[in-house]
């Protein structure tokens, strides 16, 4: 089992950053892939952005070159830096861990960006 908790969500301001965290059970040397994702009400959830752990990393279009996703091995952390934030990333942010055949979620946190 693995267990992923999240934190780092809040309220900011058009334009402001916040860098949420995922937290994990196990050493992440052991998860395939970690990602976030976000589902704002009313919609969908989506994907975000992903980092593998031979340190490729993939990013929704929406937010390249505003998010950075990372992976800190020695402290099985997986982050989410998130700049130059918009009243559209508000949302339920969501990490989730790959490792062989079952995926993992956190119970999410919520970031909401003001205009």
């Amino acid at each position: 089992q693995v267990q992923l908790v999240e934190s780092g969500g809040g309220l900011v301001q058009a334009g402001g950053s916040l860098r949420l965290s995922c937290a994990a059970s196990v050493s992440i040397f052991s998860i395939n892939a970690m990602g976030w994702y976000r589902q704002a009400p009313g919609k969908q959830r989506e994907w975000v952005a992903t980092a593998t752990g031979g340190g490729t990393t993939n990013y929704a279009i929406s937010v390249k070159g505003r998010f950075t996703i990372s992976r800190d091995n020695a402290k099985n952390t997986m982050y989410l830096q998130m700049n130059s934030l918009k009243p559209e990333d508000t949302a339920v942010y969501y990490c989730k861990g790959t490792r062989g055949l079952f995926d993992y979620w956190g119970q999410g946190t919520q970031v909401t960006v003001s205009s």
